[in-house]
């Protein structure tokens, strides 16, 4: 600043204050009484103005400070807990905090850097990032169940079926959707449990209370040990897969691109083609 700009910005100061901060002589200048008062207040609070710009400055410089995710508890087992410990280890600086709720959250009225969530309940001004390819909806039962029950040959089959229904955060019932020549079918189901979340579902159908769709990877590891079977699958239904969002570009702080990358990287998801609508790294 030039010297008449500081004198400038000392009498508008002073002016706003209405007294005198500065003794001038024509060979010095000094602090008035007021003057050491209010430098006495005033510069701490100026240090820690400059320490908080860069406390502020590190985080979009480095991984580091309190990473906060929303994600669906169904999620946790299958993406994350993999690779949770081996991202800790490999940024220490990094705090992470996973709220697991099927809630559809704000992220910006929750305080949270990212969620995870099915493709199709993503807002279309989020910025979308793949972390698995897609994969189809299943409808599995206990082998005990269908024994006592019988296997369904067709959707109009399922009236006659136990189905193990999900309540979704809005209220709403979701339906059993399929697939037939193309076109997508829904299904009209009842049955004698409504959880809020897939997890309940699959340990429910493998009980043998009744049948449940609910995401194939969820389900994997109890058909491959027999303790459910898959019915319908040449009708079943395609989802996009499970994606990270956020809000922009201009907001990826190092700690969330880490995360990004170290749970792409852990998860071995190869790069698909973008989401028609915003997507991106």
């Amino acid at each position: 600043m030039t010297p008449s700009a500081v004198s400038q910005s000392v009498r508008s100061l002073e002016a706003r204050l209405g007294v005198a901060l500065f003794v001038r002589t024509t060979r010095s200048v000094g602090l008035t009484e007021a003057g050491e008062r209010f430098y006495a207040r005033a510069a701490p609070a100026f240090d820690e103005l400059v320490a908080a710009g860069e406390a502020a400055r590190d985080l979009g410089q480095r991984p580091t400070g309190l990473l906060r995710l929303s994600v669906p508890r169904s999620v946790v087992p299958l993406i994350l807990e993999p690779v949770i410990a081996s991202f800790c280890e490999a940024y220490p600086e990094v705090e992470l905090e996973i709220a697991a709720s099927d809630e559809m959250v704000d992220l910006a009225a929750g305080g949270f850097d990212a969620g995870i969530r099915l493709g199709q309940f993503i807002a279309p001004d989020m910025v979308a990032v793949r972390l698995t390819p897609a994969f189809d909806w299943v409808v599995v039962a206990s082998p005990d169940y269908l024994e006592r029950r019988g296997r369904p040959e067709r959707p109009e089959d399922l009236r006659r079926h136990a189905c193990l229904r999900l309540r979704r955060s809005n209220g709403a019932i979701a339906p059993w959707r399929f697939t037939d020549g193309g076109a997508t079918i829904e299904a009209k189901v009842s049955g004698p449990l409504v959880a809020h979340d897939y997890p309940t579902l699959v340990g429910a159908a493998t009980r043998g209370l009744g049948l449940a769709q609910v995401p194939k990877p969820l389900a994997m590891e109890a058909i491959t040990r027999g303790i459910l079977q898959p019915v319908l699958e040449d009708v079943a239904a395609n989802m996009p897969g499970v994606f990270l969002f956020h809000p922009g570009r201009r907001q990826v702080l190092p700690k969330l691109r880490a995360f990004i990358d170290h749970v792409r990287s852990g998860a071995r998801v190869q790069e698909p083609a973008p989401l028609a609508r915003n997507s991106g790294r």
